[in-house]
């Protein structure tokens, strides 16, 4: 999807509706789409008191973390594909550095920095406003064309 075709608002708006309004977790976590361009993804969890992993401390679970960290590394997967066509996670590695501050929002910012025909692969950062202050840091895998002949034989073979 190139980035001349429609502008920033537009973009923004689409991916919204792609990543967070029409798939059921990433909707009820209330992800927001900051920005989506060419390769690059960036959205952003609200911090909300059903997150909290630790109510003595206020600090957020791990879950919505990486659900955003998987959500933002497949919409920057999406951002480099030609026309629309299904993927899957494959492998996401998550290293949690510190825990999240209480109250703030999260954001995150993922790479798609490589592309086969198919096999996506990301990195992505979690923070509170400065990608060098991480709160985790990911690195995913996407396995594309997840339907159609390519799960045919696997399917297959173990019936």
């Amino acid at each position: 999807m190139g980035d001349k075709a429609m502008d920033k608002a537009d973009r923004i708006a689409l991916f919204q509706q792609w990543f967070s309004d029409t798939i059921p977790h990433n909707k009820a976590l209330g992800l927001k789409v900051v920005d989506a361009r060419r390769g690059f993804a960036v959205m952003e969890l609200p911090w909300r008191d059903e997150f909290v992993g630790n109510p003595e401390t206020g600090v957020l679970a791990g879950g919505p973390l990486t659900a955003m960290l998987d959500g933002c590394c497949g919409m920057a997967v999406a951002t480099m594909l030609k026309n629309p066509e299904p993927f899957a996670t494959l492998d996401l590695r998550i290293d949690y550095v510190r825990p999240a501050e209480p109250g703030k929002p999260v954001i995150a910012e993922a790479e798609c920095y490589r592309i086969t025909r198919s096999v996506a692969f990301t990195r992505a950062v979690a923070h509170h406003g400065d990608a060098k202050d991480p709160i985790a840091a990911a690195a995913g895998t996407f396995m594309l064309g997840t339907k159609g002949q390519a799960m045919r034989p696997a399917m297959a073979d173990k019936k």
